[in-house]
């Protein structure tokens, strides 16, 4: 534990730490970065008025862009919104902002209005950029994805993607021609499981994460890391109806609760290089890391990442987010990607602290597409080998498709949701689950909910499996976050639950339709 808790607070010291380093704050001076991208067409105007009213009217008049939207200027440490269309892409033929040609010195800089007279010079308040690094912020406008030519904002845990108008959270920094991110949220949760095989429990979770990308070629070297304070809560995780898989003592299988994951969920580096304007390919390799199956693992998904409890269809969609041994190659073109996975099939065992190793002796593929902004596909096929430990010798085939929808719907109103589905085959029995996620963003208010259908046959207490029972369960919730410091803000949230069980199971709950909630506060670092 108290490994843990060094390791948090320095991450989330560290997280806060160099983006405030790098923040340009300039006292006296607003820097619009729109007035930069246009300093080459034309010289910018005197009169402040003016200056505004023109950019306004060439905004709107300028055609929406086909690429990818540009990066955001990290310098300033915030979270990364999604831009429209009228974005600069990133990777394709961006124009970098030469401060160098900025005539920052001792005088004034002379404006000049087109077709017109000369404009008296505009005075530079210089003692209020004392300490500013140009260099710094130039190199911040260029933070890209670590594996193609797009927006960094499609990129999600491991190699998935997600739509281009996702949000990309994180606090950003500069060293030595690293471009750095991190962020991390933290919850403490009160769960309460009705029925007769419910229970409650107060438990920590949540996650740490880091990122340092630098150039390589023409392409992107880059590093991740993410830890979870989730082995705090124990072996036996924490109690969640209608969920199952994995194990807390190696002997029996946990049911009707969730498992807690381990210490390090991924420490992963990759390679990219550009082919064309629109092209890459890549290498990615993980222990652990995250193979090429499955959409985005949930606690990244922003549909339903808001939410302290995991679904009950993890094990269909994307249990395989922490495989201990990972090696992935890529291609990608425009808005395509293939990629094949060699892997450690095997799930993690009840020992949450430590680094297991085993053969790569499994495989998954996967195909994304992303037709719009707003829109992620994928489908993927994966043959996992010998993958539970308490069912030696048993290999599973598995199945996932997923749509990501994410938009901008009104002033500070954003929209993200996701429709998935799952098959696992086991020795020729085929189960099923599906998934439908939403939340809804207007500043420090978040609304999401899930409704999920899975064939479970994990649900008795037999060491094999059993039959196959149909059950469904709808979580609704919502959580507040005020920000209380630079980069840090408090939330406080809740939710309910109803599960959904046929008649055969009801003796064993105490009735059809067991109830759930869960109350948390948590602390976000981006």
């Amino acid at each position: 534990m108290k490994i843990l808790l060094f390791s948090a607070a320095s991450a989330l010291a560290l997280a806060a730490t160099p983006a405030a380093a790098q923040m340009m704050t300039m006292p006296g001076m607003t820097m619009d970065h729109g007035q930069h991208r246009r300093a080459a067409k034309k010289p910018a105007i005197a009169k402040k008025t003016v200056v505004k009213k023109t950019v306004a009217k060439k905004t709107v008049a300028k055609k929406p862009s086909a690429a990818s939207p540009a990066a955001p200027h990290a310098g300033h440490g915030v979270a990364m919104p999604a831009t429209d269309d009228r974005s600069m892409p990133i990777g394709q033929g961006s124009m970098p902002m030469d401060h160098g040609s900025m005539p920052m010195g001792g005088g004034s800089m002379p404006m000049a209005v087109p077709g017109g007279p000369a404009q008296p010079a505009m005075p530079m308040d210089h003692g209020s950029m004392a300490g500013m690094d140009h260099g710094a912020m130039a190199g911040m406008h260029d933070m890209k994805a670590g594996l193609g030519p797009y927006s960094m904002n499609r990129e999600a845990s491991g190699t998935s993607w997600q739509p281009d108008t996702s949000n990309h959270m994180g606090v950003m920094a500069m060293a030595g021609g690293w471009h750095l991110m991190g962020m991390g949220v933290l919850n403490l949760v009160a769960d309460t499981q009705g029925s007769r095989r419910g229970a409650d429990k107060l438990f920590p979770s949540g996650m740490l994460m880091g990122m340092a990308q630098h150039p390589l070629g023409d392409g992107t070297l880059q590093f991740k890391a993410m830890l979870s304070p989730d082995p705090i809560m124990g072996k036996r995780g924490y109690p969640l109806l209608l969920a199952s898989g994995e194990t807390a003592d190696g002997v029996t299988r946990l049911v009707d609760r969730q498992h807690p994951h381990d210490f390090f969920m991924e420490l992963s580096a990759s390679v990219s290089q550009n082919v064309g304007r629109k092209g890459s390919v890549f290498l990615y390799a993980g222990l652990p890391g995250e193979p090429a199956f499955g959409p985005p693992t949930f606690m990244h998904r922003e549909s339903i990442m808001d939410s302290p409890e995991a679904p009950i269809a993890h094990h269909w969609l994307d249990s395989t987010h922490i495989s201990f041994g990972v090696l992935t190659a890529g291609a990608v073109l425009g808005n395509a990607k293939v990629e094949v996975s060699r892997f450690n099939g095997r799930e993690p065992d009840q020992h949450r602290w430590n680094i297991e190793t085993g053969p790569l002796d499994s495989t998954a593929v996967r195909l994304s597409w992303n037709p719009t902004r707003e829109l992620s596909l994928q489908g993927s096929w994966g043959h996992f080998k010998d993958p539970e430990q308490l069912e030696p010798g048993v290999d599973q085939e598995r199945l996932s498709a997923s749509a990501i929808y994410t938009r901008q719907i009104g002033p500070d109103l954003h929209w993200s949701t996701t429709l998935a589905w799952g098959r696992k085959t086991v020795e020729h029995h085929k189960d099923d689950a599906f998934v439908l996620e939403s939340s809804v963003r207007k500043g420090e208010w978040t609304v999401f909910g899930r409704g999920e259908v899975t064939e479970n046959s994990e649900l008795l207490d037999t060491a094999e499996h059993g039959p196959s029972f149909r059950v469904g369960k709808v979580s609704l919730g919502a959580v507040r976050d005020v920000p209380v410091a630079e980069h840090v803000a408090l939330g406080v949230g809740a939710l309910a639950s109803v599960n959904f069980l046929p008649a055969d199971l009801a003796p064993l709950y105490g009735g059809r339709h067991p109830l759930g909630a869960m109350g948390f506060v948590r602390m976000k670092v981006n």
